[in-house]
């Protein structure tokens, strides 16, 4: 079981998202709302009132971040990265994501924009989109006036009850379903 959360550092300019993925204390619990003990322990350093103390607290829960980080116990990402995964997510039935999108702005991860790198016909008369990033993308309905082609311009966005819609080269939107 994985326990995460997403932190804004001082000032705000850095996100961490922290995964847990093998203290027992926090294996059993689960939600946005839990951090890696890891974490937990260099916040809990700005309690210290001496100098001294609050160094050595920050310079032993650094080093204990950094080998949990070095054996993979947490993964520690910044916002471009956050954004960039749920991207690369965008459209896939994965477990719930919703450690990335927090700090996120919605319209961040509700559309993304791409470009057709491949397109096919299905046996069933339906297109088959390749885009560049990879992520092919399959039509359920609707119709194009004119024919997708490499280097055609999509634009995809959330439909109602977990669809998805996407206009290529300007059109009316048809319903696709993301396949890989």
């Amino acid at each position: 079981m994985y326990s995460s959360r997403v932190s804004v550092a001082a000032g705000g300019a850095l996100t961490l998202l922290t995964l847990l993925a093998s203290a027992p204390a926090l294996a059993a619990e689960t939600g946005a709302n839990k951090r890696a003990a890891a974490f937990d322990a260099v916040l809990a350093c700005q309690k210290e009132k001496d100098d001294q103390a609050r160094l050595k607290c920050y310079d032993a829960a650094a080093a204990s971040m950094s080998q949990a980080e070095s054996k993979g116990e947490i993964i520690v990402v910044d916002r471009a990265q956050a954004n960039e995964a749920r991207r690369q997510a965008f459209g896939l039935p994965l477990p719930s994501l919703a450690f990335l999108e927090r700090g996120l702005k919605p319209d961040e991860v509700n559309n993304m924009a791409g470009v057709v790198k491949g397109v096919r016909k299905t046996l069933q008369d339906q297109w088959v989109f390749t885009l560049e990033d990879g992520a092919i993308w399959r039509q359920i309905s609707g119709d194009l006036n004119r024919d997708p082609h490499a280097g055609s311009k999509v634009v995809i966005r959330k439909g109602s009850i977990g669809s998805f819609l996407m206009n290529v080269d300007g059109q009316q939107a048809i319903k696709v379903h993301r396949d890989q």
